[in-house]
């Protein structure tokens, strides 16, 4: 299996100013995610596609040549994710490298880890769309989801309103933003949101942190502070007694 990991890294960002390489535990955010993907892959197939030139700086000093500036036209905020995957695709297949698999790793999942994305290999076959990691939802649409109706009334967004707790809900999922294995032949012929054949890698809540806001920052950094990460890659707190 021949695997492209890509790594968006746009240098704007509203939510969180410079988050792509805004120093966390003392290294810049994208060095998480170069780590991980030194794990699966040389770094000769590891791709930072941006189009600012401290992101470049920053990330060759890490020691990883990035290969193109990305154009200015897939770096406004309307730029899609699909455009940039095929972007960098073709930006190899040009020069004659052809992959099986995109690996698309976002920079604002630090804490996906190897194994992460090791146990989500394990997952796909050449016959799937993608494998995409995922976390429960919080928001469970069969008990905590409303939408109006054409009278302005209020219903359960999912199923028929029976279940009373919440722990008896079918279990719902939502997309961490940390991993997504992508068979190249699907992410050619459509966008990700258009596959019907995806298989979903569970991670939990502490994993899946996926930061956006300041406030997401502000978590991070009190797991960076306050958190080791053991040998099996799960959270061990440390804790002052006063």
């Amino acid at each position: 299996m021949n695997i492209l990991v890509i790594i968006p890294a746009r240098g704007g960002s509203k939510g969180i100013p410079g988050k792509n390489i805004k120093l966390l535990g003392g290294k810049p955010l994208i060095g998480y995610t170069i780590d991980a993907a030194r794990s699966v892959v040389d770094d000769t197939h590891i791709c930072v596609t941006t189009d600012d030139d401290k992101i470049i700086e920053i990330v060759e000093k890490y020691g990883l040549h990035v290969p193109f500036k990305r154009p200015a036209e897939l770096a406004t905020d309307t730029a899609g994710t699909y455009e940039v995957l095929l972007h960098a695709l073709n930006f190899y297949e040009k020069r004659g490298e052809i992959f099986d698999v995109v690996l698309l790793l976002q920079v604002t999942s630090p804490f996906r880890m190897s194994k992460h994305i090791e146990e989500a290999f394990k997952l796909y076959t050449k016959n799937l769309d993608m494998v995409v990691s995922v976390k429960e939802t919080d928001s469970n649409p069969y008990y905590l989801c409303f939408e109006d109706d054409a009278q302005g009334m209020l219903h359960i967004s999912k199923g028929d309103g029976l279940y009373t707790r919440r722990q008896d809900c079918p279990p719902v999922y939502e997309y961490n933003g940390a991993i997504y294995i992508i068979n190249t032949a699907s992410l050619k012929a459509m966008p990700l949101n258009k596959f019907t054949k995806r298989v979903k890698y569970v991670m939990d809540r502490e994993h899946s942190i996926d930061l956006d806001t300041m406030m997401d920052w502000m978590m991070a950094e009190y797991y960076t502070r306050t958190q080791i990460f053991g040998n099996d890659g799960i959270y061990s707190v440390c804790r002052t007694v006063p």
